[in-house]
């Protein structure tokens, strides 16, 4: 597999490949905030949790690779994130399926994760190009892919069907490996300030 399954780790955070074993820690994580309520947010509801996790590491055969985050402070899982649209022969995939407990917002692990990421792409991959995608109105989640200094690719419109059958026009972001270093240095000063 061109993306290695396995884990991740940083001085905030690691990133462990998700494992049923993970479902009741996520359950818990996703109550802190109840993000599942956001109607543009593909969050899932507690009681949906077995099922996204079993869909989620089916994926990983298909080389889409999703984690859980750990807070390396306490141990506690606080979210998941995930490659996926993995595309080895072009050497180009996107980030996403990111969702954090709100303890977990606006702290570093966020910011870790994604540079850890980005890193293991960009550096151990060798890859081109990474996305990624947002429904439009979703300005917290467009937000904090500008913040990773990402170029808005475009607006895919009516791109997907909605949960509850609206249509999503998907913003599309990228990253492409001229730009790494200077995102890089971007994300690790960002990680200083917090500190």
């Amino acid at each position: 597999m061109w993306i290695k399954n396995v884990p991740i780790k940083g001085r905030y955070v690691t990133l462990s490949p998700l494992a049923m074993e993970h479902v009741d820690a996520l359950r818990e994580a996703v109550q802190d905030g109840e993000y599942w309520r956001l109607w543009y947010a593909n969050v899932p509801k507690p009681e949906q949790m077995e099922g996204y996790v079993a869909d989620a590491i089916s994926g990983a055969e298909k080389g889409n690779i999703a984690y859980v985050v750990i807070n390396n402070q306490n141990q506690q899982i606080v979210g998941t994130t995930r490659y996926y649209h993995v595309d080895s022969d072009n050497r180009r995939a996107a980030i996403g399926y990111t969702w954090y407990a709100n303890s977990a917002c606006r702290t570093a692990i966020n910011t870790e994760a994604k540079l850890l990421l980005l890193e293991n792409l960009f550096v151990d991959c060798n890859a081109i190009a990474v996305e990624f995608r947002t429904h439009l109105l979703n300005h917290t989640s467009r937000g904090a892919i500008e913040r990773l200094d990402a170029k808005l690719d475009g607006i895919l419109r009516s791109h997907q069907i909605m949960k509850d059958g609206s249509l999503r026009d998907t913003a599309v972001y990228s990253i492409i490996a001229s730009e790494w270093p200077a995102v890089r240095n971007n994300l690790q000063h960002k990680l200083t300030l917090r500190v």
